[in-house]
């Protein structure tokens, strides 16, 4: 199974899709399964399927080599003439971040890895925060040191935080840039349920931490945008051999 760790050295790709109807969700779901289930390219890892709970759409969670590996799969002509058409026509949105693990963090009871499976019940967190690339650094570590108090917190499980290095979207069905380079960060985070994030997410600021408040005020300065969505995962393979970089 996969794993978030920073030690793996990683290129981490994070594609979000969003539609408009529960069929089309479950087409995405078709169409990412397919792709990962037939996955022969070179310097893949893994791709791990999540399906969007909060609102519609999907994420794929993929680990590549590196760069020139990524890279290659976007020239090829099965991902520019029939994947990208493919994914334009049944979603609302698409973007394709490439992204590097700066801090991969669980709860101390929980031990040190955190896992990607089907098989368990992760209630999943993916969020993506826009931020000036000056401020990329200030807002990776405001976020990480969340984690001294995120241990308190019913129903916490993980928290990776992920440095946004490159987007993509699609335009009339091909690969466009999105953003600037370095303009974002990924926050990963599992939980016990659905009930136990809202109740983290919706607690009154009067009823939290003072650390936690200071936190929030400071990622509050550095963000220029936040959207997120909450997972379960839904499918994963690996590459039959370990890939090394």
């Amino acid at each position: 199974m996969p794993f978030i760790d920073p030690e793996l050295g990683h290129l981490t790709v994070i594609n979000l899709f969003k539609t408009d109807a529960p069929e089309r969700v479950d087409t995405l779901v078709r169409e990412m399964r397919s792709i990962v289930d037939t996955a022969d390219f070179p310097g893949w890892i893994s791709s791990t399927v999540h399906r969007g709970q909060q609102k519609m759409g999907t994420a794929n969670f993929i680990q590549w080599r590196g760069k020139q590996d990524l890279e290659s799969r976007y020239d090829g002509a099965e991902f520019k003439h029939r994947t990208v058409p493919v994914f334009h026509e049944i979603t609302t949105f698409i973007r394709l971040m490439q992204t590097e693990v700066e801090i991969a963090q669980r709860h101390p009871a929980l031990g040190d890895a955190t896992e990607l499976s089907p098989d368990r019940d992760d209630y999943t967190v993916i969020e993506v925060l826009g931020v000036a690339p000056g401020d990329q650094k200030s807002l990776i570590e405001t976020v990480g040191a969340a984690h001294s108090w995120l241990v308190d917190v019913p129903g916490y499980r993980s928290q990776s935080v992920l440095r946004g290095v490159r987007s993509r979207g699609t335009e009339d069905g091909s690969l466009t840039a999105f953003g600037k380079d370095n303009d974002f960060v990924v926050v990963y985070s599992q939980w016990d349920g659905r009930e136990a994030f809202e109740a983290y997410r919706n607690l009154p600021e009067a009823e939290q931490s003072a650390a936690r408040r200071a936190g929030r005020a400071k990622r509050d300065a550095l963000i220029t945008a936040a959207d997120w969505n909450s997972y379960r995962v839904v499918h994963t393979r690996s590459a039959p051999q370990p890939v090394t970089a």
